[in-house]
């Protein structure tokens, strides 16, 4: 038990260290964006898309073009953010009103630096349910909010409610696919019989045809015409020879001669 306690504590140890040492390799101007970052965030970002999750507000901005709304974040709020990014915050705000009622409240704010951007979290307080707001700038001397985004945050139960659903579709697919699999290959057996039938049909309407019952006759008149000569040749042979009957006389091939 000692021996697993000790363990643990190395553990912890080891992330702490690795934590504390990721803090001290920020530069003091990296410390210093970080912090110029959520003061930007607190004070002129989130306040004023908060604004925005209001019906009028929503649609304040529609009459301008990008450009324009460029030039007047620039100059009204003194904030480096394109009319594109604008008008995604805003519908992000203003969807995201239905599920969180009006903010009431700030929670947490955190900052980090990833790559070339730096990434501020806050955590927003709603009458109905909690959000959290990303806003996203670009790591250097401007500072470009290059996004901005409202999301509410799920209960356990819906957590739960959409891991059901995508469980009930899953296997619902894999079962339609199955069963579509099935099919398929008991058609198989199904058109073989269906192809055998049309076979026997078409068989049978050509033996039925005129023609075909045209060839028939004419092979039996042939076959007849045949036996009458045979008997013919057989009589004459019997009469040259003095035989009373043609009894004992096989015709046995008939060649014509030119």
């Amino acid at each position: 038990m000692k021996k697993f306690l000790a363990l643990i504590g190395m553990i912890a140890c080891i992330f702490g260290l690795t934590a504390c040492g990721g803090e001290e390799n920020l530069s003091a101007y990296e410390q210093e964006k970080l912090e110029y970052a959520k003061q930007v965030a607190t004070m002129r970002v989130i306040p004023m898309f908060v604004s925005y999750m209001d019906d009028e507000m929503a649609t304040s901005l529609d009459m301008y073009t990008l450009d324009e709304i460029t030039y007047i974040m620039g100059n009204e709020q003194q904030m480096n953010i394109t009319g594109y990014v604008v008008k995604g915050a805003i519908e992000s705000f203003h969807s995201a009103k239905d599920e969180t009622g009006n903010i009431v409240d700030f929670g947490e704010m955190t900052a980090e630096i990833k790559d070339d951007t730096i990434v501020v979290e806050a955590e927003m307080v709603g009458e109905k349910k909690n959000a959290t707001v990303e806003i996203i700038f670009s790591n250097d001397m401007f500072m470009d909010v290059e996004s901005v985004s409202m999301n509410p945050e799920s209960t356990m139960g819906e957590l739960m409610m959409k891991a059901a659903l995508n469980t009930v579709i899953g296997m619902g697919t894999v079962f339609i696919v199955l069963i579509l699999i099935s099919l398929i290959i008991s058609s198989f057996g199904v058109l073989h019989k269906f192809q055998e039938r049309k076979e026997k049909a078409d068989a049978k309407s050509v033996a039925e045809s005129p023609a075909a019952q045209s060839a028939v006759q004419e092979e039996i008149a042939d076959e007849t015409d045949d036996l009458e000569l045979v008997a013919v040749i057989a009589a004459a042979v019997a009469a040259c020879q003095g035989a009373a009957s043609t009894d004992g006389f096989v015709v046995r091939s008939i060649r014509k001669r030119a």
